[in-house]
């Protein structure tokens, strides 16, 4: 019999900080195993990576092990997870939009683009939702500094197209990746050679500072006029109301770069090391969904199939979607729909 979700959960939380001492490994959830490309109704412990390295080339306790307190593993190639800024030409929802729905591209005046997620209240307030990283420049903008849509990487200017003014975001915490002092990662070498001489799974690695949690990249903004924005998504409408994402739990979002685009949650309980430049996050308790979306897309309010909001997009790789769970988000900016 399968282990549950709950269960695998536990041995995840059991075992996450020594997974994630692993080569390669990047985030870690709870998903189905997959099998010669085919997803089995199996739950693991998966392991997502950067690549995959022939066993040959991994000393044993660097080996993801066949399973955790019981429960199977998996491993998958994602690729590095990153920040899904603007990278591509501009084209549709990527215009000018009066009033501006969501789905359609804005950002922080210093912001190449993102995605204007979805409306939502604080008080009597109507405020539009995205992430930190778009309305807030990764923790760079101050409260008060305009906001553009279109964003400047596809065209919009202050004043011209200044549709709002940044009210609020949750700070990012965020590490340097690995130190730049060569002392310390010689120092981190040497003592790791010990402590594999000498039958000890403990592995150290040189960083400039430690890494501190995440559950969200997200952040508020201010409509200069409440005429200026919609209460609806490009291509889905009106929002339903909020909803608890599952494993398996089918997705949708409307973004400024892959525009309505559907996919799954995949894994659960993920821990993810999520890049920011030369800087990354390390971010707790998210959703991976499949490869629907490309840089640009963050910030999308991302939907069930009753367009109930479960979640924010932030994040991801190739072929692989980061989401922040709704109830996170409103927990953290103290708002709701």
């Amino acid at each position: 019999m399968s282990p549950s979700t709950e269960r695998a959960g536990d041995a995840l939380r059991g075992a996450r900080e020594e997974l994630h001492q692993r080569p390669n490994v990047v985030a870690t959830g709870v998903g189905y195993k997959v099998v010669d490309g085919e997803r089995t109704g199996e739950v693991a412990v998966v392991c997502s990576v950067t690549e995959k390295v022939p066993r040959s080339q991994l000393a044993a306790d660097e080996l993801v092990p066949p399973a955790v307190a019981g429960v199977p593993t998996d491993v998958v190639a994602t690729g590095r997870f990153r920040a899904l800024g603007a990278n591509e030409p501009p084209a549709d929802p990527r215009g000018r939009f009066r009033p501006a729905p969501g789905g359609v591209s804005i950002g922080h005046r210093d912001v190449s683009a993102g995605t204007f997620g979805c409306l939502v209240r604080r008080g009597g307030e109507v405020l539009i939702l995205s992430n930190n990283h778009v309305l807030a420049d990764s923790n760079a903008g101050t409260v008060g500094d305009p906001v553009l849509q279109p964003a400047s990487y596809d065209g919009g200017t202050v004043g011209q197209d200044s549709i709002a003014t940044l009210a609020d975001f949750v700070p990012l915490r965020l590490s340097e990746a690995e130190s730049g002092c060569g002392t310390a990662q010689s120092a981190a070498s040497a003592l790791n050679w010990f402590a594999r001489l000498f039958g000890s799974d403990a592995r150290l690695r040189a960083v400039s500072e430690e890494v501190a949690g995440n559950l969200v990249d997200a952040a508020l903004a201010r409509p200069l006029d409440p005429g200026l924005v919609l209460g609806e998504i490009l291509g889905v409408g009106e929002v339903t109301g909020q909803a608890r994402a599952e494993l398996g739990t089918r997705l949708r979002k409307s973004g400024r770069t892959t525009g309505l685009t559907r996919g799954e949650v995949i894994q659960v309980d993920v821990t993810a090391e999520v890049w920011y430049g030369a800087r990354y996050a390390r971010f707790t308790d998210q959703l991976m969904a499949g490869g629907m979306s490309q840089g640009g897309d963050s910030g999308s309010a991302v939907l069930d199939e009753e367009d109930r909001l479960v979640g924010l997009l932030f994040g991801g790789s190739d072929d692989t979607t980061l989401v922040n769970r709704v109830e996170h988000v409103f927990a953290a900016l103290d708002v709701g729909l």
